[in-house]
């Protein structure tokens, strides 16, 4: 655990600010979910609540299907992680923070589809090789899961039809999965 040296006291509510600073770097958005630890030694902890955090084998096994009828690399995320991928590059993707591009494309709940025009969005900042073809924001009762993905080393492959429609079911059928 990394001290930071700032100090807040608890008002009457029992309530505590999250400094803004540690927010920011920790991407904690109004609304989030925290789940919240204690440890023997006194400590309380906050963590950022997944609600994909439970279902990771089961997108990892979807992750599989797709990537073996399509070819490609697939992806399932959180709001901030990779949590399941298949097809390649699983070392290095799994459990890396999806870049703010990413993000935006989940916060504007439209599928993303590169094509061909400008240049493709990173998956995870710091590896350059690996470019998002296709992002479908995971959506349960209006709120926003995550992201499935199509992911290509390849700076010029453009995806088909095939794989927005994919993409856009398997991030439904997680939605719907959420729900129930």
């Amino acid at each position: 655990m990394k001290a930071t040296g700032i100090v807040r006291r608890i008002d009457d509510l029992g309530r505590v600010v999250i400094p803004k600073e540690i927010r920011r770097t920790m991407r904690i958005r109004e609304g989030d979910p925290l789940e919240i630890y204690t440890s023997r030694e006194g400590e309380v902890i906050f963590k950022k609540y997944s609600l994909l955090g439970g279902v990771e084998d089961f997108a990892a096994e979807l992750c599989e299907t797709m990537s073996r009828s399509t070819g490609s690399v697939c992806a399932v995320t959180d709001r901030d992680t990779v949590i399941a991928v298949a097809g390649g590059s699983k070392r290095e993707l799994m459990g890396k923070r999806i870049t703010p591009e990413l993000e935006q494309i989940m916060e504007s709940r439209k599928i993303y589809q590169y094509t061909g025009e400008g240049q493709p969005l990173q998956v995870t900042e710091g590896i350059d090789s690996l470019l998002t073809t296709v992002a479908a924001p995971i959506l349960a009762e209006g709120d926003l899961l995550g992201l499935v993905l199509f992911i290509s080393s390849d700076p010029a492959a453009v995806t088909g039809d095939t794989e927005y429609k994919l993409a856009q079911t398997i991030a439904a059928f997680l939605g719907r999965h959420m729900e129930s």
